[in-house]
């Protein structure tokens, strides 16, 4: 009988390259050796050419000797712990550091040990200091571009980066949810959806968040919607304000043709569509005949709304 659990964990990475440490820890891979060598700490594998490779428990154990060894234990204390008592002084320590560095590895340690615990308990640590907005700028997003440098080296695999992004997705809708009751019945909805075969959606759902915030009324439509599905809203007499954000789709050879059908549509109506994101640049030169605004990130659309 297909097993999907088993499946999913079959295909989570198990083994990394000291490269792969480096990214991820930060720590030098002269560094990550020195400590193999001198503390017996890694116990890396060897291929038939000699070349090391690590496994998933050898990773986390370095995020917890990082995260000990950045409040001041030595690396000499720390190698004579038990791996017991290293994992459990770590995550102790994960807790109660609100050091926007130490928060950000504790969020490392979570995603690679698909530890929910840890990052909510992390995450709740934060919002007795912060507001929710403040934690979203200051720690989720450079730990979203953390996660950006990851795939780019191509260390992340996508069920770390899923099981993250689902968790950071989840305290956004949490708090979108608090704030419902605060809209108005202003003239203008603003509809909120991600292009076909578009599953990036933290950046359009924080979004979602501020328009609300701002007492605007919103229609939340999430990933992967055909452009025909927006034809209602389209031929009605209301004034709606689409906003789309593009991460990879579409694909560059048609991003200027998906512009030309959203230019056509709305031709003559009082729509306004807002388009976000890096594929922007393919037709930011363009006159468009309808309201069309382009922007190249959220934060400067959120600085001009």
């Amino acid at each position: 009988m297909f097993n999907s659990k088993e499946n999913i964990l079959n295909n989570i990475k198990q083994d990394f390259t000291i490269k792969d440490l480096e990214n991820i820890s930060g720590v030098k891979a002269h560094t990550i050796r020195i400590w193999e060598k001198r503390y017996n700490l890694l116990t890396p594998k060897r291929t038939e050419t000699n070349i090391r490779f690590y496994s998933n428990e050898n990773l986390q154990k370095l995020l917890n000797i990082v995260l000990l060894n950045n409040n001041n234990y030595k690396i000499s204390k720390i190698a004579k712990m038990s791996d017991e008592e290293l994992i459990l002084q770590s995550r102790e320590m994960a807790f109660n550091s609100l050091n926007y560095d130490e928060v950000i590895n504790s969020f490392k340690l979570a995603m690679f040990q698909f530890d929910k615990v840890l990052f909510n308990n992390t995450y709740n640590k934060l919002l007795l200091k912060m507001p929710f907005r403040e934690v979203f700028k200051e720690v989720f997003i450079p730990f979203l571009d953390y996660i950006g440098l990851l795939w780019q080296t191509e260390t992340l695999i996508p069920a770390h980066e899923h099981f993250i992004s689902n968790l950071i997705a989840q305290k956004i809708q949490i708090n979108t949810e608090k704030l419902q009751y605060n809209t108005t019945d202003s003239a203008k909805t603003y509809v909120l959806f991600l292009p076909e075969n578009e599953i990036h959606e933290l950046g359009l759902l924080y979004l979602n968040y501020e328009l609300t915030l701002r007492g605007n009324n919103t229609i939340y439509l999430g990933q992967s919607l055909p452009f025909n599905n927006l034809e209602h809203f389209i031929k009605s007499d209301k004034e709606f304000c689409f906003i789309t954000s593009m991460t990879i789709m579409p694909y560059d050879a048609k991003v200027a043709e998906y512009f030309k059908v959203i230019d056509v549509a709305l031709k003559d109506t009082s729509h306004q569509l807002i388009a976000t994101g890096s594929k922007t640049n393919l037709v930011e030169k363009v006159d468009f005949q309808s309201d069309i605004k382009l922007y190249k990130s959220i934060p400067d659309l959120l600085n001009d709304l």
